[in-house]
């Protein structure tokens, strides 16, 4: 990851149209890549090596008095650092959406103990599959019927780099139903309050969790069929194909939704190697060998959930703009070629919807579902 990180930076920057970037001495050119690199995939002092423009400390998030968030896999890890923030500053109401009751009773807890009663009091937790469509449809009806407004979205739930599976009810990519249809569902159940809270004034924020890692997706993905998806790329290949997904989402939104509402703002994030279940527990199952020796090795290199929800929190709380993709600890970068394909992005959605649809909107449409990307 660090040196496709890298060697994709650098080519960036060789092939600038810039004329001060083009006679930028090699030597130069390099160490400001691989300064940057380090930055935004390791921890320790790393995030101090990018210029002071692109710097952001957990310390710096604006006070969130009055404000209300919902954080999908918000009781663990990444999420829960972000989680823990915006309490930490004021936040009025948490939503929390996760699987796992004993992790949310530990996060509580530890709210308590450090935050006080009054702080674990705001959270609102709600147990939820995002890969299950009909139980994410189920949940938003419960969130829009507690809050009238919803000024911060954090998408962040996924599965993380492991084998090939489908669905059970619906028979779809594991990793694709989860980590990408799962919030679009998600988010056009909230698009309401959404709106609602922006016309009110408010600054309104989305943030997508991706990762470099999109930059393993195929490149032969077109996102044409179900077909396609329901292919068996590897644990990496199907990680790396929901992560350009998650890209490609929040660009799709940056490009509909906010245009039409100046005052949502949507923006994809990458969090670094972190110290996550997914990079110590989960890694196990596709690899048993090296994925025991990954989590080993690479923990001196690893971020805690701290340093790993620094970009998050920064695309939640501070960013003014959208359609980026921030790494840590505020780097807006590119990415790949494909997460800058627009005509990309409009068939993935184009696809997602008619997915949705043919496996659950029958259902819901009697309901009143609409089914709104923006």
């Amino acid at each position: 990851m660090f040196i496709r990180a890298f060697c994709l930076r650098k080519t960036q920057i060789l092939h600038s149209s810039r004329p001060q970037t083009r006679y930028v001495s090699i030597a130069s050119t390099a160490m400001d890549a691989i300064k940057t690199t380090l930055a935004e995939n390791v921890g320790g002092p790393s995030h101090n090596l990018v210029d002071a423009k692109h710097q952001f400390t957990l310390e710096e998030t604006p006070d969130q008095s009055g404000k209300v968030a919902l954080v999908t896999g918000g009781s663990q890890g990444i999420g829960y650092g972000a989680s823990f923030t915006l309490l930490q500053k004021n936040l009025a109401k948490l939503f929390v959406l996760s699987m796992s009751g004993e992790t949310m009773d530990g996060a509580v807890k530890d709210v308590q103990e450090k935050l006080g009663e009054e702080a674990a009091k705001k959270i609102t937790w709600l147990q939820c599959d995002l890969a299950d469509w009909k139980a994410v449809a189920e949940t938003s009806s419960k969130i829009r019927d507690q809050t009238d407004r919803l000024d911060i979205l954090v998408l962040n739930a996924a599965r993380g780099i492991m084998t090939y599976q489908l669905t059970d009810d619906t028979g779809v990519d594991l990793h694709m139903a989860l980590n990408h249809m799962g919030h679009v569902v998600l988010t056009s159940h909230l698009l309401p309050v959404l709106k609602s809270t922006a016309s009110a004034g408010n600054k309104v924020r989305i943030t997508v969790q991706s990762s470099n890692a999109h930059q393993s997706a195929p490149s032969d993905t077109r996102f044409a069929s179900l077909d396609e998806l329901n292919r068996d790329l590897g644990p990496n290949g199907q990680y790396g194909r929901s992560k350009l997904a998650n890209l490609l989402y929040a660009r799709y939104l940056a490009r509909h939704l906010t245009k039409q509402n100046p005052n949502i703002l949507v923006n994809a994030t990458h969090p670094g190697v972190v110290e996550t279940k997914q990079s110590t527990k989960d890694i196990h199952e596709p690899y048993p060998i090296a994925g025991a020796a990954m989590s080993t090795l690479l923990n001196p290199l690893k971020k805690d959930q701290w340093m790993g929800a620094v970009s998050t929190v920064f695309a939640a709380t501070k960013v003014e703009e959208s359609g980026l993709y921030i790494c840590p600890p505020a780097v807006p970068e590119e990415g790949s070629k494909m997460a800058q394909d627009e005509e990309l992005g409009e068939q993935l959605m184009k696809l997602t919807r008619e997915i949705v649809m043919e496996k659950t909107y029958s259902d819901s449409k009697e309901k009143g579902c609409p089914f709104d990307f923006y």
